[in-house]
């Protein structure tokens, strides 16, 4: 389980932004839910190891 929180901010289309929010409410998940799993899955798909496990360097 993540200890801290750090601010991540892009810049996306809002027609994107909007199906995006819409597809994440089907879900019921935020958002931020959702990017945060995104960010687990492409460190754990890039790295082959849990990502907790992954050491910061």
């Amino acid at each position: 389980m993540e200890q801290r929180t750090a601010r991540l901010t892009l810049l996306i289309d809002p027609r994107k932004k909007a199906l995006f929010e819409q597809l994440c409410a089907q879900e019921d998940v935020t958002p931020s839910q959702k990017v945060r799993q995104f960010i687990r899955d492409y460190i754990e798909q890039q790295t082959g190891r849990d990502w907790l496990d992954v050491s910061q360097d």
